[in-house]
């Protein structure tokens, strides 16, 4: 009968404990939430939480949005929330999954650049895929007579011929011919502090080049679809039923590490943050390191009087054919530089006016893909300076005037500082 009566009293003082432990937490919490929503204004908070986060981890903004309404996704590999894949995380919300739209590089990500990506079923959610690559980029009346909404979470890079937002523009073409919403779940911009490059031509409009923007545009994929509607460049002037979900504390200078590699030849923060200075190589008879395990982290030729590294592109993982394969290229490796000494404010286009120069003295053709290399710039307009023999500070002047107009234009559409 003791020992009944020694437990009994242990129980209510451990579940009297309990209870002010619970108050206590909860009264911490609020006076923490406080404390954020105090410090926010003068960017004081404590890191933990400035932390940006894609808007997809921020399920209750959205999900309501969705009941009730049949959902196709436009996603990849990175369309996560944390470990778990956004479409695993909708289905077990409940929430009626109609089918996948699949950018460029596929549902898994793993094609190469330019590869066919074919139709077919997601053996984990069995949910039918519609490839958004190829012949057909953008969704049918067909595609979307089941539909309601489309959601499009993919990360982006920030740089205009990365065709994830070549995707999202068509995407939401298709959407507004027919009469369907387009919800965009914000990400960070990696390159978001990044704005350089020849504003679009008209004339150069392709899929690596869907816009009038410059080639870094510091834009994230919501605030490009805020564009695209407001500046009415979608067909016949026709508008997208469009909501973009906002991420919280992001800032476009911020310093943001994608956790998954967005394609298979951007695998880390500083091959990130050199693709739009060295994409434009891939117009060129330079390699930008496909085929090896540095890709967009160094270039070369077999043909280059200087250089600190050689390398032999290879057939792997991303990279059936790379360019110069089998052939021993000198060049430079750039991941000498730490992430931090790539993630510079201007377009490096040093790399681009010196390699040319040394093809050049030696009667190499440099520009083995013209066309292509101005459908890059969006423009004819950087192939012929550098054929001309101006220095990448005169190039960079020569746009500055449209890019001040374009920076205005921006700062309409911008939803982070």
């Amino acid at each position: 009968m003791a020992k009944v009566l020694i437990i009994s009293v242990f129980l209510i003082l451990f579940t009297s404990n309990c209870s002010n432990n619970t108050v206590s937490d909860t009264a911490r919490t609020q006076v923490q939430s406080e404390r954020i929503e105090e410090q926010s204004d003068l960017n004081t908070a404590p890191s933990e939480f400035r932390e940006a986060r894609p808007a997809a981890f921020h399920t209750k903004s959205y999900v309501p949005r969705l009941n009730r309404k049949r959902v196709a996704l436009v996603v990849n590999q990175t369309s996560t929330i944390g470990d778990v894949h956004l479409v695993d995380s909708l289905q077990r919300l409940g929430l009626d999954l109609k089918k996948i739209f699949a950018p460029e590089h596929g549902f898994r990500g793993a094609a190469d650049a330019g590869a066919t990506i074919k139709d077919g079923i997601d053996q984990q959610s069995g949910l039918p895929i519609k490839s958004l690559y190829g012949k057909n980029k953008k969704p049918s009346a067909q595609d979307l007579a089941n539909i309601d909404v489309i959601v499009f979470d993919i990360q982006d890079v920030g740089a205009r011929f990365y065709t994830y937002i070549s995707t999202l523009f068509y995407v939401m073409e298709a959407a507004a011919t027919h009469n369907k919403e387009v919800m965009v779940l914000d990400r960070p911009n990696p390159n978001g502090h990044l704005i350089d490059g020849p504003v679009l031509k008209p004339e150069f409009s392709s899929f690596v080049g869907i816009a009038p923007i410059p080639v870094a545009h510091g834009l994230t994929v919501g605030e490009f679809a805020r564009m695209v509607n407001g500046e009415g460049w979608l067909p016949e002037g026709k508008q997208a039923r469009l909501t973009v979900i906002p991420m919280q504390n992001y800032s476009h200078e911020l310093a943001y590490e994608l956790p998954v590699a967005p394609s298979p030849n951007l695998p880390n923060a500083r091959s990130i943050y050199l693709y739009p200075s060295l994409c434009f190589f891939e117009g060129t008879a330079v390699s930008v390191g496909r085929g090896t395990y540095k890709q967009f982290q160094l270039y070369g030729h077999p043909s280059f009087t200087a250089g600190d590294i050689r390398f032999t592109p290879t057939p792997g993982p991303g990279s059936a054919s790379p360019k110069l394969e089998g052939k021993l290229c000198r060049g430079f490796d750039l991941t000498l530089l730490s992430p931090h000494l790539v993630r510079r404010p201007a377009l490096q286009l040093d790399y681009l006016v010196d390699a040319y120069r040394d093809l050049d003295n030696q009667g190499v053709e440099f520009f083995t893909r013209p066309d292509f290399f101005d459908l890059l710039a969006g423009t004819d307009e950087l192939r012929q300076r550098i054929i001309a023999g101006d220095s990448a500070e005169a190039i960079r002047a020569g746009w500055a005037a449209e890019l001040a107009d374009y920076r205005l234009l921006r700062s309409r559409y911008t939803l982070y500082p």
